[in-house]
């Protein structure tokens, strides 16, 4: 049982079109409501910055978006960029042509890279579940815990599927505490969010973050 949704909260915009309106408005929401942090894209971290300034809301941004296949070095100036400009908090695609192929090493020093390039920013390791099988989604887990990330997460939201709660508990599983857990992709309403929790997700991305917190109001905070 969650006290309240508010604290697990990524408010999250990530969709091309997004605009400086609709980020401005996202992070109104947020501090509004007390949500753990703002996921929005790179372009938007100054402008988001500002606009968080003062308050406990974190703000989060991506780093090889969406599809994780840019050079670890690219991927290493990105994220060092968004901390420059304000991030506290990096999500990050893997290479996951390299994690298929079983490079698990190379994947592992592309993250490591990440995280020393953030600079005590915490990293968000995002291994997109949908297109990997159980045993390499513990084995990557457990090279997210040994780079020193701070949490791994299942997807995207732009790869074939959310997540799920069978993933959440399996990586929850892998990760033993050491690290925290990111449910991302799918999220919508206050019943989902409250199983992923139970499963193990200490965050939860979404772009449902206002609609899950009237839900939760309506219901009388249960």
């Amino acid at each position: 049982m969650i006290l309240s949704p508010a604290p697990y909260i990524d408010h999250t915009l990530l969709r091309p079109e997004a605009t400086s309106v609709q980020i401005r408005a996202l992070c109104e929401e947020a501090v509004e409501h007390g949500f753990a942090a703002v996921c929005i894209p790179p372009v938007f971290v100054p402008l988001a910055a500002d606009l968080l300034y003062g308050s406990e809301v974190a703000l989060a941004t991506v780093v090889g978006f969406p599809f994780g296949y840019c050079s670890p070095a690219v991927k290493a100036f990105e994220a060092a960029k968004a901390v420059a400009e304000g991030a506290r908090e990096i999500d990050l695609v893997i290479h996951l042509g390299a994690a298929l192929e079983g490079r698990l090493e190379a994947v592992e020093e592309e993250i490591r890279g990440v995280v020393r390039a953030s600079s005590g920013a915490k990293v968000k390791v995002i291994l997109e579940c949908s297109a990997l099988d159980d045993p390499l989604k513990e084995a990557l887990t457990l090279r997210v815990v040994a780079s020193g990330a701070a949490f791994v997460k299942t997807s995207t939201g732009f790869g074939a599927g959310g997540a799920s709660v069978h993933d959440v508990r399996l990586l929850a599983r892998a990760a033993q505490g050491r690290i925290g857990v990111k449910a991302s992709g799918g999220i919508r309403d206050l019943a989902i969010l409250k199983e992923l929790v139970d499963a193990g997700a200490t965050r939860i991305g979404t772009s449902s973050g206002a609609r899950i917190m009237d839900e939760w109001h309506r219901e009388g905070g249960k």
